[in-house]
């Protein structure tokens, strides 16, 4: 069961990221993400719940040497890219510029 408290920070999560894609950079899927944080471009890495555990602890170290963030987003890949505005499956998903949303700093607050 989840709690009032993770449904709204949830709720707040999915109204920010659809904030980020409307006036923010950034860009989804495993691949990409990889190639993004190699830069040393991104800022912060969103990680589904049912993504396969060997890419969550390999996309954790990268962005551990890219001095970026992490968060796992608490629902399944089907959430993550629904939350992004698209209608595919999406497993990792990183920000490069947060644009007009808050989301660096609430996922800052958060952990």
């Amino acid at each position: 069961m989840v709690s009032q408290k993770q449904k709204k920070s949830q709720e707040s999560i999915n109204s920010r990221l659809k904030l980020v894609t409307t006036s923010g950079k950034y860009h989804l899927g495993y691949k990409k993400t990889l190639k993004t944080l190699r830069g040393g471009k991104a800022k912060l890495v969103l990680i589904a719940n049912n993504a396969p555990t060997l890419r969550k602890s390999e996309l954790e170290y990268y962005a551990m040497l890219a001095k970026a963030g992490v968060y796992h987003y608490n629902g399944n890949n089907l959430d993550l890219g629904t939350a992004c505005g698209q209608y595919f499956r999406v497993s990792t998903m990183c920000i490069t510029e947060a644009g007009d949303s808050d989301i660096l700093q609430a996922i800052g607050q958060q952990n």
